[in-house]
């Protein structure tokens, strides 16, 4: 049995926060229904095509494991299905723009009529305050969240991480409060608002940040090179590029091969308790007695040197190798891997981390499976869904059209282009 098998979750998401977070519940066993716009569907469908006549990688990757149905809600059998809808899930999951449900008539205070143990969870680009009706895309949530300010180097300007952690970020946080919330349904038997504004997601992961900006108004950030440069701090965190935001001084280094290979670095740590064994692998056994070396503090104004001459070791080994050397003596380090060797990487294949995935328009696709691990609820990743592919299977397994009731429906082009052709 799947650890959330029986809740069935009604998915008014789109582009990549929402389906995040759905796809992570239908992973974990949920039935999870996405609503789609009869003959367009999520727009991310048609977005980045790579091969005509199919869906894109941009949907199928953050799809997977659900049911999709064609609805127009606008019409009145839309309204009376997706009231039915309301009326069977456990969970409504939705990421429109402020308001959205409110004008469709179906609002918190609607939807709580309908279903007082339904959980309806939303993702907004802002929580409460002046900012709320605005519109949110990843790169504006990295930088609203304080992510972009305290990434790139001190010297240019703001930069965004190639991680999603807005859209992603955002969609992993929502999925907890779902699951937290229908825990306590088990409890109160009632369903509450869930909601995981894009800033505040950023924020969280932003944490140690926020630590660092309330440290910086009693005294310098001594972890960072700035300080070891001998370079004033201003009034905010800044900048760091590639220092270690754990405490113990890190830097990307060259690796043999980087004159022609982007990504032939390794990630160094010169943590405190591996400091010696630092010494003895880069052929410095000097250091480990003398002053200007020996301890942390004593360190800190001549890092730049420190990692130059560990650069100069790294060089002349391949990121393999340097991690090969060093994690045996728990010396922190860590390859620079491209995501061409993420896809290739057989261990992230076997623990279905990168998974293969065969979908009938497309053939077969890498995708990333499911991140969280549980040992009694293996997760099957299966492909996304054609638009509308499973309409008449919900109307009638679901919500038990049968009939009449379904052949009205179908006719009344509320669930779009429904093909009755399978049955």
């Amino acid at each position: 049995m799947k650890a959330l098998e029986g809740v069935k979750v009604l998915d008014f998401t789109h582009v990549q926060s929402g389906p995040t977070c759905t796809q992570l519940l239908a992973w974990f066993g949920a039935d999870v229904i996405k609503v789609e716009r009869p003959g367009v569907g999520d727009a991310t469908r048609k977005q980045l095509i790579d091969k005509p006549g199919a869906d894109s990688l941009y949907f199928t990757m953050l799809n997977h494991n659900k049911r999709s149905i064609e609805l127009n809600s606008k019409s009145a059998e839309g309204k009376e299905v997706l009231t039915r809808l309301i009326e069977t899930c456990d969970v409504l999951v939705e990421n429109f723009a402020p308001g959205a449900l409110d004008r469709m008539g179906f609002g918190w205070e609607r939807i709580q009529e309908i279903n007082p143990r339904i959980i309806m969870a939303s993702v907004k680009g802002f929580g409460p305050g002046k900012y709320e009706d605005c519109k949110v895309y990843e790169n504006i949530a990295q930088c609203a969240g304080g992510s972009a300010s305290t990434t790139g180097w001190r010297d240019d300007r703001p930069l965004v991480t190639g991680a999603q952690i807005g859209d992603s970020g955002t969609g992993l946080h929502l999925a907890l409060g779902i699951v937290t919330a229908l825990y306590q349904r088990t409890h109160s038997g009632r369903g509450q608002r869930v909601l995981a504004p894009m800033q505040d997601g950023v924020l969280n992961l932003c944490r140690v940040k926020l630590r660092d900006q309330q440290r910086l108004e009693v005294g310098p950030l001594e972890e960072y090179s700035q300080y070891g440069e001998g370079i004033p701090f201003g009034d905010s965190v800044p900048r760091a590029g590639n220092d270690s935001g754990g405490g113990q001084p890190g830097r990307i280094l060259k690796c043999k091969g980087w004159e022609t290979d982007p990504n032939a670095y390794t990630y160094f740590i010169t943590q405190a308790a591996a400091w010696e064994k630092v010494c003895d692998v880069i052929g410095k056994p000097e250091w480990k007695d003398d002053l200007d070396y020996a301890t942390p503090k004593a360190r800190l104004p001549r890092l730049n040197h420190i990692f130059a001459t560990i650069e100069e070791w790294t060089m002349t080994k391949d990121k393999f190798e340097v991690m090969a050397i060093c994690n045996p003596l728990d010396i922190p380090v860590g390859p620079i891997l491209s995501m061409k060797e993420i896809a290739e990487d057989e261990d992230l294949r076997k623990t279905g981390t990168v998974v293969e995935v065969d979908h009938p328009e497309r053939g077969k696709y890498l995708s990333v499976g499911c991140p969280i691990k549980l040992s009694d609820s293996p997760v099957e990743v299966e492909r996304s869904p054609l638009l509308g592919e499973h309409t008449v299977e919900v109307l009638r397994d679901v919500l038990g059209y049968d009939g009449e009731g379904l052949a009205r429906i179908l006719d009344s082009g509320a669930v779009g282009a429904a093909k009755l052709a399978a049955e």
